[in-house]
């Protein structure tokens, strides 16, 4: 069975809608590495529309520019793109679907499908907070910047029950050797019921959120705790 994954690039006060203003003060290789892993343990996309389009303006034209970042680009292009959308679309991006019908079955059926390998969702903070709420999400991994942005949308909406979090990693438990040249730290730990990671950057706490089922939470006991010091990265468009 493959496992769905988030990564979001998130302030310390919870705001996973990306500023430009906050995010790339705290990007270096070293994010960038951490983004790339995720990527590369993953053969579909899960996106929403507004990520999609904005993907979708940025990495065909830096593949074509045959830049830095095309190797980067093409791996994007080639890998199968599943879009939420509620609007019929039409995609000039290699690879691209829309999903037909409701979104929790078409996530439940990626995850179920023998074929695929890992599904990774990259920003799209609705789909992530859907698939959260209805248990679908296997690994939360939050590179956290050390920065309050005061504005935007938040990653864990309003609801009747609480996401119990649990630290997973402390600045005193960082290794050196994972550090980053701007202060983050990274953790990991599961998102939901079975195995999952949580990844933060940028020196933060890492915590996580365990999901049992929906309307349900609990804490796992028994998680092991990996932390990283510095700031991760995660590549995103320009």
């Amino acid at each position: 069975m493959a496992r769905i994954v988030s990564t979001l690039f998130i302030s310390a006060d919870g705001v996973a809608e990306i500023d430009p203003a906050w995010h790339f003060p705290y990007f270096d290789e070293n994010m960038g590495r951490a983004v790339s892993e995720d990527y590369d343990g993953a053969d579909v996309l899960l996106l929403g529309r507004e990520t999609y389009d904005s993907f979708a303006g940025a990495w065909p034209d830096r593949e074509t520019a045959g830049g830095e970042d095309a190797p980067f680009a093409k791996q994007i292009g080639d890998m199968r793109k599943v879009v939420a959308s509620r609007t019929p679309r039409d995609f000039t991006w290699r690879n691209s679907e829309v999903i037909s019908g409701d979104l929790l079955e078409a996530a439940a059926a990626l995850r179920a499908d023998p074929g695929v390998r890992g599904v990774l969702i990259p920003g799209s903070i609705s789909v992530v907070q859907q698939l959260l709420a209805a248990g679908l999400l296997d690994e939360l991994r939050l590179l956290v910047h050390p920065v309050a942005a005061r504005t935007g949308r938040r990653l864990f909406d309003e609801g009747d029950a609480p996401y119990h979090l649990r630290v997973t990693a402390h600045p005193r438990d960082l290794r050196p050797r994972r550090s980053t040249r701007r202060g983050g730290l990274r953790g990991r730990h599961p998102a939901r019921a079975g195995r999952g990671v949580t990844r933060t950057g940028a020196g933060c706490v890492a915590a996580v959120t365990r999901r049992v089922s929906a309307g349900r939470t609990r804490r796992r006991a028994d998680g092991r705790t990996v932390g990283v010091q510095s700031p991760t990265s995660h590549r995103s468009p320009p």
